[in-house]
């Protein structure tokens, strides 16, 4: 975690102190000041490797000393639970139709969903748990307790958990429980009661704590902290999109500037987005003004930003062969019910991949005997196809450019978006966009489908959808 030069850090200081939209200037080196790193690359790990070495006698080979092994903090991320408390619904039409017509989350196993997750945890044994925000529904207060609950038997595992709000847990008129046909309001809570709640989760162990945000330091290791940003409006009520505050940004500089002297790595987190992840889905998603914040990680040569919020499995630089990659993890409760595991080392170096929540074997060490648990595989591509089909056909119905097509025709169009869509949430589009993009569905949204946004939108995965977002590897 090194800066380029002291006159760097005093310039940052001036600039994120004048407002959100400045950009930093950045000062100018000689040849000889200049400390750019060479370029970072994506690489595949290898399974093994044996470089050819010329051939040398025992004794010119001088004794050294073993090289230390770099220590690395073991991380799980996940985000979107969208937790519901048991009590806040009787399982009836409301809720039904609600979890039918939404964007994907499997509402009917949330809390198996979330018990599975923790015991799977509990086997991986990491450093540390990341909980990238929207840990609730709509911001139940019965939601946040009960979700909070759970989270102790991981702390008493021993596995630390932290977590920071996102647009859905604070001051959210749209808590409610669901009762028959109806859904009735039900208490949200405050910033403070947040705080409150959690506060074993990441608050009470902070290294250091942001006066105007519910931003905090957490050390990891001894070479590596958390940046926990707090990227939420909730203030008098939760807006969807995020925004860092003025004098968020001077606290960060702060904590930039301790870690380097401490020669400490950072891996900042917030729930919104760095990066404009989606050319079609951008209001909302990126962090207002992400500018800013990009051009004063990269001041400290900070190599990854990790974020949720889209429930789409994707990663990105900010620039094409340069900068700071952002990993969005999809929605834990969205199939397949993907989380993260990152290995950071204290160079900064990374590798990620995803892991797939293992359902069955959940369902059968607890004795659970329901089918959609014990083939959840099936079941949640199943579910998942029907919500994205629900939503295209919505879609169909109010576009008149497609009002001359039959039902038949509609039915296809529905069918391929439901079949993109569900492999975009997973980030893995590459293993079917060829075959796709040859059916007929795929031609009718290119030619009857504009001007809808899902026309837009499968022409971005498509086009999107050249690898697989599973597996990051940056050494």
């Amino acid at each position: 975690m090194k800066k380029w030069v002291l006159l760097a850090a005093l310039t940052a200081a001036i600039c994120v102190s004048s407002g959100c939209s400045l950009k930093k200037e950045l000062p100018e080196t000689t040849q000889e000041e200049s400390t750019v790193q060479p370029e970072t690359t994506v690489t595949e790990v290898p399974a093994s490797s044996a470089a050819e070495t010329p051939k040398t006698t025992e004794a010119s080979i001088p004794e050294q000393p073993n090289e230390p092994e770099e220590e690395t903090a073991r991380i799980v991320v996940a985000t979107d639970i969208h937790y519901l408390a048991r009590d806040l619904t009787d399982m009836q039409k409301s809720y039904e139709y609600t979890a039918d017509h939404g964007d994907g989350k499997v509402m009917k196993y949330i809390w198996e969903i979330t018990d599975a997750f923790i015991e799977e945890v509990k086997a991986e044994k990491p450093d540390v748990v990341i909980l990238e925000g929207d840990l609730t529904y709509n911001g139940e207060r019965e939601s946040h307790l009960e979700l909070a609950g759970k989270l102790e038997s991981i702390e008493e595992a021993g596995i630390p958990v932290i977590v920071i709000p996102g647009n859905h847990d604070i001051n959210n008129p749209e808590a409610s429980r669901f009762e028959g046909e109806s859904i009735i309001s039900t208490d949200s809570i405050t910033p403070e009661e947040f705080e409150e709640i959690y506060d074993e989760f990441g608050y009470s162990e902070a290294v250091s704590r942001d006066p105007s945000s519910l931003s905090y330091i957490y050390q990891i290791n001894d070479k590596t902290r958390a940046l926990m940003l707090d990227s939420c409006q909730y203030d008098p009520k939760n807006l969807v999109g995020g925004m860092i505050k003025d004098d968020t940004y001077s606290w960060i500089e702060e904590q930039m500037e301790e870690a380097w002297n401490l020669d400490m790595n950072v891996i900042p987190v917030a729930h919104h987005n760095l990066l404009d992840e989606s050319e079609v889905y951008l209001q909302d998603c990126t962090i207002e003004h992400s500018e800013q914040l990009i051009d004063q990680l990269e001041s400290w040569e900070v190599p990854l930003f990790l974020s949720g919020h889209l429930h789409v499995q994707h990663y990105k630089r900010s620039h094409d062969d340069s900068g700071i990659y952002e990993i969005v993890t999809g929605s834990l409760s969205t199939p397949p019910c993907l989380y993260g595991v990152l290995e950071y080392g204290e160079k900064g170096t990374f590798e990620y991949h995803t892991k797939t929540l293992d359902m069955k074997a959940w369902a059968e060490k607890t004795g659970n005997t329901d089918k959609n648990l014990l083939n959840f595989s099936e079941y949640g591509k199943k579910y998942l196809n029907k919500v994205f089909y629900n939503q295209a056909q919505d879609e169909l119905k109010g576009l008149n450019s497609v009002q001359g097509l039959n039902e038949y025709q509609k039915d296809m169009m529905a069918k391929v978006y439901a079949e993109l869509n569900s492999a975009c949430f997973e980030g893995k589009v590459a293993d079917i966009r060829e075959k796709v993009m040859a059916k007929q569905g795929y031609k009718l949204w290119q030619n009857e489908g504009y001007p809808s946004i899902l026309s837009q939108y499968l022409e971005w995965i498509t086009a999107d959808g050249a690898r697989d977002y599973n597996t990051l590897s940056v050494k």
